[in-house]
């Protein structure tokens, strides 16, 4: 991609407004010191001083987070959060972010907040260790009243925004925000000049006629194919989906790059950037999804927007100790940089 694409392409991110559905959750991280170590007289066992506390939300808010980093004009969450002390962090943290607009957003007594804890081991000299996550989450099935209000919203936002992010992130089906009822509306919704991108923790399979964006395990459960996959392989799985589902299908690849396809029988791989010192993996798929999204949204072809979504990822696993976001101006780093390493 030449400065003059990139220019044209990221220069109309100020004037889109993109809707993500999907469940919005809240990423508390704690910021242990462990020079301030203790041990309880009571149990005998180690006490973790926490010495700071610090919120974003996570799961679809760390694409939404993206989105704001990307200069996004309008965007519109579309989920929900319990009437609890996080989800008072959550839509407070939300509501403080340039452009979001939490019209569609609601707040329910029937549902707590998703929430992920995570405590960080901070010790001078040596880049934040992160220990178990402690999470929250529903386990039952969101109420049909609740799907409702989110089918509405879909419905709304799907004539006025350029783009839709829908974010399925629950491990049990019809827990969260993206319902039977709500693919149900998405399928309606869908018209053919609205780029929607979908992504499942479980599957994308039997999802409506829109892009999706998944990992080479995930493409290899709805394929049919098993083990280890070589990117030829990779590369013509992704485009017989693309074929038979008539839109574009994104394959991650983690060190390896990115495969994309296209209706038309296009299918591109674009590496991975070089890595530079330690790294954390946590939100880089997310970046890429952001990416996708707002790239699609302003007609990048398939290659612009996979090489776009690299320089994505790789902005954010070069943020330690927490789930990074990538910005233009980051964006136009490392595609500078990345030219002119492969100009040696």
């Amino acid at each position: 991609m030449n400065p003059e694409r990139f220019e044209a392409i990221t220069g109309n991110y100020p004037r889109l407004r993109i809707a993500v559905v999907g469940d919005f959750c809240l990423d508390r991280y704690l910021e242990i010191d462990l020079a301030r170590a203790e041990v309880s007289i009571e149990t005998g066992l180690e006490v973790h001083n926490v010495v700071n506390v610090r919120s974003q939300p996570g799961a679809a808010g760390t694409i939404l987070n993206n989105l704001v980093a990307l200069g996004v004009q309008e965007i519109f969450p579309v989920g929900f959060c319990g009437e609890d002390g996080e989800g008072f962090e959550l839509r407070r943290a939300l509501a403080a972010m340039p452009g979001v607009k939490l019209d569609h957003f609601i707040q329910t007594a029937q549902r707590r907040t998703f929430t992920y804890c995570k405590p960080l081991m901070i010790e001078r000299g040596k880049p934040p260790r992160e220990l178990n996550r402690l999470d929250s989450k529903n386990w039952s099935p969101t109420p049909n009243n609740v799907s409702a209000t989110i089918c509405s919203s879909v419905a709304a936002l799907a004539r006025k925004v350029d783009a839709m992010i829908v974010m399925d992130q629950v491990v049990i089906a019809n827990t969260g925000v993206v319902t039977h009822l709500v693919l149900d509306a998405i399928r309606r919704a869908v018209r053919g000049n609205l780029f929607v991108l979908a992504d499942s923790r479980r599957s994308l399979r039997g999802w409506p006629a829109v892009n999706l964006k998944m990992n080479a395990c995930e493409l290899a459960a709805m394929t049919g194919g098993k083990g280890s996959l070589g990117l030829p392989r990779i590369k013509s799985s992704a485009q017989t989906l693309a074929r038979s589902h008539g839109r574009r299908v994104f394959v991650t690849l983690a060190e390896r790059g990115i495969i994309g396809a296209s209706p038309d029988g296009d299918v591109i791989h674009v590496p991975a950037m070089l890595v530079r010192g330690a790294i954390d993996i946590v939100g880089a798929g997310d970046a890429v999804t952001a990416t996708l999204a707002a790239a699609g949204a302003s007609k990048a072809t398939l290659p612009e927007a996979l090489e776009l979504a690299m320089a994505g990822a790789s902005v954010v696993i070069h943020q330690l100790g927490t789930t990074g976001t990538a910005s233009v101006k980051q964006l136009r780093k490392a595609l500078r940089a990345q030219h002119r390493s492969a100009d040696r």
